[in-house]
Order: structure tokens, then C-alpha cells, then sequence
């Protein structure tokens, strides 16, 4: 998988430790909708980090040799914009019983994912976050992640 960056450890993101991965691209969809500056966005920084190509099963090993950790996030950019290497990485971590929460930050909204989680509702234990960033609106705590979120219009929903 194509990613910006790995954090083995991550205690931000999910109610649960969690492998957190960076993905790699972003259309900048909340921005061009919001008219602001992509800078306002909080992950604008990672874009400008070279890109890491790691194979699913060295992803698998470091996440199982990891003692603490219980969950995979996958955030930062927008991961919807690399669906097959997202669905390929969850198949690997089933394959190899893992049935470990996945949770995925997307600035979509559900219905505009229709497809891709019919695709991955086998997969069981997928958690997406919904929702575009739109700046200076109140934080909100998502029960589902167990974290506060940047917009009022953002959620989590577990979809199997």
C-alpha cells in the first residue's frame, strides 16, 4: 500500500490503540466545496511528505508483533481515493484472521460510497468516518470512534 506515513501506536484516532496509516492522496474535495485554502486543512502537511510503498504483509507483521494495538486507522488524506489498496490491505489482515477493527477517515459522505461498502460489508469490522472538514464550526464527540471530530456534520457509523 501506497501511504504518507505509518504510526504503530496511534491514541488519537479511534477509542482503541490502533495502527494509524497515512494515505497518500487527497483531491482536496473540502476545500473546492468550503472555498477555503487547503492549508486550513489539518492534514495539509502530510501531502507534502514523500510517498511509502509498503507491502500488506510487512503492514500485517508490524501491527500483529504489536502487543498494545487492536485497531487499524486509515486517514490523514483521503483513503477512498486508493479503495483498491484499502480493500486489498483489510483482505490481506482477514486472510490472516485478523478481524480487527479497520477504521476509515473519509471526507465522503455514505451516499457517495454506496459501492465500496457493499464491497467491503463481508469484511466485517469496518468503521468509517463520514463527512467533509468545514472549518470553524464546534468540535464534536463521535460515540462510535469515542473522539471529538472537527465539524458538526462529520460521524462515524460502523457498517458491519
Amino acid at each position: 500500500m501506497i501511504i504518507k506515513n505509518l504510526i504503530d501506536e496511534d491514541f488519537v484516532n479511534y477509542k482503541r490503540p490502533s495502527m494509524f496509516l497515512g494515505a497518500a492522496y487527497c483531491n482536496w474535495k473540502c476545500a473546492i466545496e468550503g472555498n477555503f485554502d487547503k492549508s486550513v486543512c489539518q492534514n495539509s502537511p502530510l501531502a507534502s511528505q514523500p510517498n511509502i510503498n509498503i507491502p500488506d504483509e510487512k503492514i500485517y507483521k508490524r501491527y500483529s508483533e504489536n502487543l498494545l494495538t487492536n485497531a487499524i486507522v486509515i486517514g490523514g488524506l483521503e483513503p477512498m481515493l486508493q479503495f483498491n489498496e484499502v480493500n486489498a490491505l483489510i483482505k490481506y489482515f482477514r486472510s490472516q484472521r485478523c478481524n480487527d477493527d479497520f477504521v476509515i477517515y473519509t471526507g465522503y459522505y455514505i451516499e457517495e460510497l454506496t459501492l465500496q461498502i457493499e464491497v467491503l460489508k463481508p469484511l466485517k469490522n469496518i468503521i468509517f468516518k463520514f463527512g467533509r472538514f468545514i472549518p470553524n464550526q464546534e468540535h464534536h464527540y463521535d460515540e462510535v470512534l469515542g473522539v471529538t471530530l472537527a465539524s458538526q456534520n462529520q460521524y462515524a457509523e460502523r457498517i458491519c
